[in-house]
């Protein structure tokens, strides 16, 4: 039993300096229904994006999928931020009308795209000019943004021109929590 406790402690070592070599890697994770809307609606879509960040680098990447759109989609980006976490409605922070690489006129689909967050096409115009000035200066506001669930990913579409199915971006559980994990583990087995 001993054994197992000490790997459980080496394996949560090795994820922990794994988890510092690699510190520049933020990922996000939204789940989208038309429930989350403001104003709420019964769209039957749902959804799922993840967005990771590398500070390092500045780049972005946003994986999206979609089904069961009532209307067919017309625009998709990230709006930022909401005055209250989880809740409220924001400006779009992102590319306007709507992501590159987004699939329009459909009711399911299907994105991954990577984006360049040194360049001021990766976002609305009137988000830089409201957060520093600059891009990076954007990018350190939106990521704050979706640090503290303020932003959003947004799917519009033609019956639903607000926006059908939205989620708000929240941290997505990391090495921390698999150390947590292996310290539950690790008690467990002693009992």
């Amino acid at each position: 039993m001993k054994a197992s406790v000490q790997v459980l402690a080496a394996m949560a070592g090795v994820a922990f300096a794994s988890a510092a070599a690699s510190a520049t890697i933020f990922v996000y994770t939204a789940a989208m229904d038309g429930i989350t809307e403001a104003p709420p609606n019964a769209s039957p879509g749902i959804g799922f994006t993840t967005v990771t960040i590398d500070d390092v680098l500045n780049t972005m990447r946003v994986e999206a999928t979609f089904s069961g759109l009532l209307g067919t989609t017309t625009a998709a980006h990230i709006h930022a931020a909401t005055a209250v976490p989880m809740s409220g409605t924001a400006g779009v922070a992102t590319q306007t009308p709507s992501f590159l690489g987004f699939p329009l006129g459909v009711t399911a689909g299907s994105m991954d795209t990577t984006f360049d967050m040194t360049l001021a096409s990766s976002y609305n115009a009137s988000y830089i000019t409201a957060n520093g000035g600059t891009p990076l200066s954007a990018f350190a506001a939106l990521k704050s943004a979706m640090d503290t669930g303020r932003a959003y990913f947004n799917i519009h579409s033609s019956v639903f021109g607000g926006g059908e199915i939205r989620g708000f971006l929240v941290p997505a559980p990391g090495v921390a929590s698999l150390i947590g994990l292996a310290g539950v583990l690790a008690a467990r087995r002693r009992r």
